[in-house]
């Protein structure tokens, strides 16, 4: 299973959430139940049977830790059981479970899912214009001003870091600009002791992370969208340029580990904990791993930062937010009613995502301890447009680019080592070609 979800969030991913609010006056799409009813207007008391909910947690259904919250929500909801199933391959298996009726009773709306076909398979859960007062981080499942899903929670992107290794070498702010992070790497290699950046090249899909690096040089909320029509994605200044040159230049001038084909993505979380690895772009859902595994090294966890991409629109860094899995009810359960009651109690009472150091779904919930640098420092929070989702992941996949698999990194990375034949800008001239044709057969 890919360690990404084994934890939070973007893209990648967590426990069983969702919410809901009251109903709508705006009748449901053709196809459609009526609008549930909120769970803050349903008696407990009332509130009886027995839910099953997928999750691609395995981790947390077989460690236990979905049971306590299961416990926690009875005395709330004595009446309603729940049970989980945990779906090491959750995309392809429950992909295949929605052709039928049995696909649990809340589940994680799984991402090949066209946006246009929610109504077909989960239930209503009000007006956007309820919903939004009340969630944040909607619009990916807002469908004709009705919303389908609520992720559990975001999460944002940038590079996590072990302070003291920044700290020893003289670094005592953030870098604005990709060259003074390269020079920052620098310092470090010259201090000695720790590997400056760590690529996890072997593992493969924590490279996929340099994708969500979209957005934050531009500020731009709707640079993913922009791709769905774009004929140079990686042109001088664009966002897939600054990032992935970036990239090139940590590795070519061997700021990276000296062989990336031995890379290992659970060591590589002790080793930046311990002070071996200095940095590694990843999701902030690595935030609570990495601490982890610093207290499992008997080391303060809050040795553990987080830094935005070395960046400045107008003298401000910017981080894109990201949903993660939205949550939704299956229209075709048969317990509706406690499904409703136990997605809104995890994401508005369990506390899921404030223990995950993740963003809440719940409006006005202050950040979790581990971004609060980020508020401080003036980082504008931009939530991600993906109102181009479908069509950019069909250009993504019908080009075989690759913009969410490891591969064309791995590859950008090889070149850098000396491994590869070609250069940067051969390698950009070639994905811009495979891009650019597959956008201009889609019209």
């Amino acid at each position: 299973m890919d360690m990404r979800s084994k934890v939070l969030t973007g893209v990648a991913l967590a426990s069983m959430l969702l919410a809901a609010a009251c109903g709508s006056d705006t009748p449901p799409p053709l196809g459609a139940s009526a609008p549930p009813t909120s769970a803050a207007s349903i008696d407990p008391a009332k509130v009886t049977g027995t839910v099953t909910v997928l999750t691609n947690r395995t981790d947390l259904v077989t460690d236990g830790t979905m049971e306590k919250y299961a416990t926690e929500f009875k005395k709330t909801y004595p009446d309603v059981t729940v049970k989980f199933e945990g779906v090491t391959d959750y995309e392809g298996e429950v992909k295949i479970r929605m052709n039928t009726e049995n696909y649990g009773d809340v589940l994680l709306i799984p991402n090949t899912i066209g946006k246009e076909d929610y109504p077909k398979f989960f239930e209503p859960l009000g007006s956007a214009a309820d919903l939004d007062k009340k969630y944040v981080y909607t619009s990916k499942s807002n469908v004709g001003g009705t919303i389908y899903g609520i992720p559990g929670f975001s999460s944002v992107n940038g590079f996590v870091y072990n302070k003291g290794v920044w700290e020893k070498a003289g670094i005592a702010d953030w870098p604005t600009t990709p060259d003074e992070f390269l020079a920052d790497l620098q310092a470090i290699k010259d201090k000695g002791g720790a590997v400056p950046y760590y690529t996890n090249y072997k593992d493969g899909w924590p490279l996929t992370a340099w994708t969500s690096a979209l957005g934050s040089p531009s500020c731009d909320a709707k640079a993913t969208d922009n791709l769905a029509t774009d004929l140079e994605p990686w042109k001088a200044g664009g966002d897939l340029h600054i990032a992935d040159t970036l990239l090139y230049n940590i590795v070519n001038r061997k700021l990276s580990e000296a062989d990336p084909t031995t890379t290992n993505w659970e060591d590589s979380k002790s080793q930046l904990a311990t002070g071996k690895i200095a940095t590694m772009w990843l999701g902030s859902w690595s935030i609570v791993q990495m601490q982890d595994a610093a207290k499992q090294a008997g080391q303060d966890p809050s040795v553990i930062g987080y830094m935005p991409f070395p960046a400045q629109k107008d003298g401000k860094y910017c981080t894109m937010v990201t949903p993660d899995y939205l949550y939704a009810v299956n229209i075709h359960s048969e317990n509706k009613p406690a499904a409703r009651a136990w997605l809104e109690w995890m994401v508005e009472k369990s506390g899921f995502a404030e223990t995950n150091q993740a963003i809440s779904s719940v409006a006005g919930a202050p950040l979790p301890t581990a971004l609060q640098p980020y508020s401080d420092a003036g980082v504008e929070f931009v939530e991600l447009s993906q109102a181009e989702t479908g069509k950019f992941n069909k250009i993504d996949n019908e080009s075989e680019v690759g913009m969410n698999k490891p591969d064309y990194r791995q590859k950008l990375i090889d070149i850098a080592r000396g491994a590869g034949s070609g250069d940067l800008n051969g390698l950009f001239s070639e994905l811009t070609t495979k891009w650019a044709d597959t956008v201009k057969m889609s019209g």
